[in-house]
This record gives C-alpha cells, structure tokens and sequence, in this order.
C-alpha cells in the first residue's frame, strides 16, 4: 500500500501529556498551551478530561480551561512550512475531552467540549489494575455515554490501550486487540485509537496488530497511539503509514509516559511526527518552528528535560 499524501495530528499533550506529568499546571497555563498549539496549525487537540481530581489532579479545572479557550477561527497556519498560507476555517479546531462516566459526559456538553473520548483496554489484567474491572464490564459502562452522545449528536472517540504489551501479562494477541476495536467501533465511536501504553511495540508487531484490526475496523476509522520507552514510536508510525494509517496520536515534547511502564520516556513528541511526515512530503498543515517555540517553553514551565529529539536540535 502506498502512503498516504497527508496525515492528521491528534495532540494529546495538555490531556495524556500533562495528566502523567508530575507537576500540576494552573489553568491559564494549559490554555496557553492549547492556544499555542492550535496556532501552529494543529486541528485535533486533547483538551482535559473530566474525572476525578482525587485520582488524576493534574487534570481539575477542566471546566475552567473548556471556558476560557478562544476557538480561534481565523488563525492562519502553513502547509509543510510552505509559503502558502491556509485558511484554517477549512481544517475545524476540534477540542475533546476524557469522560469516563456519563457524569463526565455532562460535564463535557455543560462547557462545550467538541468530542469526547472514551478509554478500553486489550489486557484484562491492565483493566482490572486500572479500573478494577473486567474488559467486558468496562465496555458496558459506556453504553450510557455512547446513547447520551448519539442524542447530543457528539462523536466520540474510542482508546484501547496495551495494544501490544502489558506490564503484568506480557505480549498481547493481536485477535484481543482487534475484538475491543470492533466492539467500540460497534458501540458508536467515529474512530479508534490503538495505544502501545508501555511502548514496547516494534514494527513488525505493529503491523501484526494492525493486520488483525483492520479485518473489523476500516482503515479509515484508526489511529496509532505509540509511546517511546524503547525509542521505537518513529518507527512503529511509519509501519502503520505503510498500512494506510493517516491519523497520527502525539504530545509535544513527548510529554506524560504510562506510571505502570518501567523506564517509560512519556508519548512520541509531536514535533517528531511532523518532521518525520515533512521529511516524506506528507502533509500536515502544521508549522514546525511555533511546535518547536512551544515545546521549549511548555518544558521551561514543568522544569523537566525534553524528550524531543528535534526540539533539542534545533534549540
């Protein structure tokens, strides 16, 4: 399969990234970080999420920030850095929101989230650890959100997580990852994204994965979610390029990383993806040098080393 011409960056940084992060960053400064992000042209990006801050504090005050984000419908942004410049009306700014519950749910119509996100995984072990219960249960539980969103006409957007290892069980089969993909993308949600949580993944293994997904899931419907414990994420993107894979899960400066990965290194950093996308004359419409600005101050604030290998060229 040839690769596609473009790709869609989804910016989980102030979400995934800051969530695993150990400093808690106020409001106003995670709407800055969205703000800057958005200015450089990404269109998908992870705003929050509304769960409990006695389990995840780093992400109260979601409200606050869905409140005070300027929607930014005239920002200006280029093509690959190309001088031509892009209306951005025509790529809409889309901010979505973890709700794990149907309470989190209303929570994201109240203040307006454009999508939300729900959250499986492929590790019956990872789920019990995680949530304390069973796969089959945890995809029950989100039954009332998907009916609540069907009526509020609000996509969602489905997470596996541990799509190819699990700290307490090892390896996972492909067959596992491909039946939760089917069963969300059955229950509603408009896309999946498949996370290798521990970053363990290669790419012969990703394209194993992939191959049993896409026999239940189209192509068109998927997205990978690698993280870089093993410095394989660059790689394990291409691999699932190569398979068709157009729509790409990243953090700038490669924040957060999974607290149950030994020597987890956090997500891929998104100023990675697109110079690797740029370099394959894959189109992103995001501009490489605000990313690079914004990954430097993002790090400066949470006083903690870049993961980006770009970021630290360039600077």
């Amino acid at each position: 399969m040839s690769l596609p011409s473009s790709a869609t960056i989804i910016e989980v940084g102030p979400r995934d990234g800051l969530q695993n992060e150990v400093k808690t960053l106020e409001p106003d400064v995670r709407v800055e970080l969205i703000e800057r992000l958005a200015s450089s042209g990404l269109r998908k990006i992870e705003a929050g999420s509304f769960v409990s801050p006695k389990w995840v504090p780093q992400m109260n005050h979601t409200d606050i920030v869905l409140t005070q984000l300027h929607r930014q419908d005239g920002i200006q942004f280029r093509l690959n850095n190309s001088p031509t410049e892009v209306d951005s009306a025509a790529l809409p700014l889309s901010y979505t929101v973890l709700t794990p519950n149907l309470q989190g749910f209303e929570s994201a119509v109240q203040y307006k989230a454009d999508e939300v996100a729900i959250f499986g995984a492929a590790s019956e072990s990872f789920s019990k650890k995680n949530i304390n219960c069973s796969i089959d249960e945890s995809l029950k539980r989100f039954e009332s959100v998907m009916s609540a969103a069907k009526r509020s006409n609000i996509p969602v957007r489905g997470y596996v997580s541990t799509v190819i290892g699990c700290p307490y069980e090892g390896d996972i089969e492909p067959s596992a990852v491909a039946q939760v993909a089917k069963t969300l993308f059955d229950m509603g949600c408009y896309e999946i994204s498949l996370g290798d949580t521990i970053g363990v993944g290669t790419p012969k293994r990703f394209q194993s994965m992939l191959d049993a997904v896409l026999k239940e899931v189209p192509v068109n419907r998927i997205a990978v979610h690698c993280h870089n414990t093993y410095g394989q994420a660059l790689a394990n993107i291409y691999a699932s390029l190569e398979m068709g894979i157009d729509k790409i899960d990243s953090a700038i400066a490669g924040l957060g990383g999974c607290p149950y990965a030994k020597g987890a290194s956090g997500n891929i950093a998104t100023e990675d993806v697109v110079y690797m996308l740029s370099g394959m004359g894959i189109e992103t419409g995001i501009d490489l040098s605000s990313l690079v600005s914004t990954s430097q101050w993002i790090c400066n604030i949470l006083d903690r080393q870049n993961q980006s290998k770009v970021t630290m060229a360039i600077q």
